[in-house]
């Protein structure tokens, strides 16, 4: 068993620098290895909520980071315990998590816990894993080392993620949102449209939007604020209002003093509708596209009537697939509502159960049937269990492809090592992610006319030209694998 280090009585760091690079330690050996390490996102909001980490568009405090090490150009073979990796700065920022559904990792309720320390095996040179952000704002620093069992010589690589903005410090905050809540008024509940309970059909619902402070966000000069309904059993001939307009399945508004104010009609069926409310981090602004989205799921139960039978779980059999982000309302009755859910495990990683009863995420597991456990609980305290089946289907997707190496922002340009004047030059790209079983092909623009770039191997060389003083030039280094490419700016300099 693996020797793990709980992320508990984390301290506060001061902030950090930008990122750093690998290195190893001096030694001998002829193929020495070499390690990268890249995050997904390299910001994240401040998690004031205390949403769980997850995977997907439902998941805006959690990135993902890869770790990949090589030997001469090419992926090291498979090890146990490979990487360390750790989190050895802004503790009070976040936590690291494997999400990978192991019942090591997990509680004993099936939620993900949080560790300082981490060790992953190398599967085809690299491994990955997740940090989620915590209610603190600030810079953490991620560090990666591998040690060549050769000679044990150690290399490593670190990764900064700041939490709480994109302002340096001291810098006046630009007040985007990072959270956004929505509450129903009271009961909680709707009457279906045809009931004959006189039950309202109509719940007026406050959504608040928060930034890093937990201060409500500016009022904004467009629509802020993104209300939508999802596919669920109660959603047909539902509809959103907002002032004067027509009843929609997906409105925009602005937010004043950070609240937006509408109203959701049911449609004659009972059930959980589910709604999605999305905010924009990158600008405070939906109606211009949504760029960074953060996003909250609220469940709302329509009934017939006030159920006075005891509280059951409706048998659900929800499908998934591989990569596709999900989201469904599980389903009770009986009982006093509202009601509070809970999993006691076994859904495929990638997947949460929320409290409103919301299954949510993006899977990534093999295909399958998952038996997992739910619980609901009654606002009186009853509560009832039930062992639902959730069938996932499709292939796992792969990693996004990559340049290893290139971190950072696309238009950041990557720094290759310098070249010596008038010395030969050599240097290899490689890359990750993508259909292992597929061969990458690179192609090169704006290449020096000294250098000569290889279609198969990634290999740039050439005989630099002499010069007095160093000087810098860029180009293009795409990597096509089938049908998927990326593409990154290169600088390189000459010097004497």
């Amino acid at each position: 068993m693996r020797k793990l280090s709980l992320a508990l009585g984390l301290s506060l760091a001061a902030l950090l620098g930008a990122c750093g690079g690998g290195g190893g330690s001096p030694g001998d050996t002829q193929l020495v290895y070499t390690i990268t390490l890249r995050a997904d996102r390299t910001q994240l909001p401040t998690n004031i909520e205390g949403q769980r980490a997850g995977i997907g568009a439902y998941a805006p405090y959690t990135t993902t980071l890869h770790v990949e090490a090589r030997e001469g150009g090419k992926p090291i073979p498979g090890l146990k315990d490979a990487f360390a990796c750790n989190l050895a700065a802004g503790l009070e920022t976040g936590a690291l998590y494997y999400l990978d559904g192991d019942d090591e990792h997990e509680d004993e309720d099936g939620n993900a816990l949080a560790f300082r320390n981490i060790t992953l095996d190398s599967n085809s040179g690299g491994n990955s894993f997740h940090f989620h952000s915590g209610n603190k704002s600030g810079a953490a620093r991620i560090t990666c080392s591998i040690t060549n069992p050769r000679d044990n010589q150690v290399s490593s690589a670190s990764v900064d993620i700041v939490v709480g903005g994109d302002e340096p410090l001291g810098s006046c905050p630009r007040r985007l949102p990072a959270s956004v809540v929505a509450r129903a008024q009271a009961p909680g509940f709707l009457g279906s449209r045809d009931n004959t309970g006189n039950i309202l059909n109509r719940v007026a619902i406050q959504a608040s939007l928060m930034d890093d402070g937990n201060q409500p966000v500016p009022n904004p000069a467009a629509a802020n604020l993104q209300v939508s309904i999802l596919p669920s059993s109660a959603s047909d001939g539902a509809r959103l209002l907002v002032a004067n307009q027509p009843g929609k399945s997906v409105i925009q508004m602005a937010s004043s003093n950070g609240l937006g104010q509408f109203s959701l009609a049911s449609g004659p069926n009972r059930g959980v509708i589910v709604l999605a409310l999305t905010t924009d981090r990158a600008d405070n602004n939906v109606s211009n596209g949504i760029q960074d989205a953060v996003t909250q799921l609220m469940a709302v139960s329509v009934v017939d009537a006030v159920a006075t039978a005891p509280l059951a779980i409706v048998d659900a059999k929800p499908a998934a697939t591989n990569g596709a982000s999900f989201a469904f309302g599980l389903q009770a009755t009986g009982g006093v509502l509202p009601y509070s859910w809970s999993s006691g495990g076994g859904l495929p990683a990638g997947l949460s159960l929320g409290s409103s009863g919301i299954i949510s995420g993006t899977p990534k597991a093999p295909a399958g049937d998952y038996n997992f456990v739910a619980t609901v609980t009654d606002s009186n305290g009853a509560t009832q269990t039930a062992n639902l089946v959730l069938t996932l289907t499709g292939d796992l997707p792969p990693e996004p492809l990559s340049i290893v190496g290139c971190t950072g922002a696309v238009n950041t340009p990557c720094a290759l090592p310098d070249a010596t004047s008038g010395a030969g030059y050599a240097y290899i790209f490689s890359a990750a992610g993508g259909d292992p079983a597929t061969a990458v092909a690179w192609t090169y623009r704006g290449l020096p006319a000294w250098l000569t770039g290889g279609a198969t191997t990634g290999a740039v060389t050439g005989t630099a030209p002499v010069v007095g003083a160093c000087t810098g030039s860029n180009f293009l280094v795409t990597a096509t694998r089938g049908t998927v490419n990326v593409t990154r700016n290169v600088t390189l300099r000459v010097c004497p």
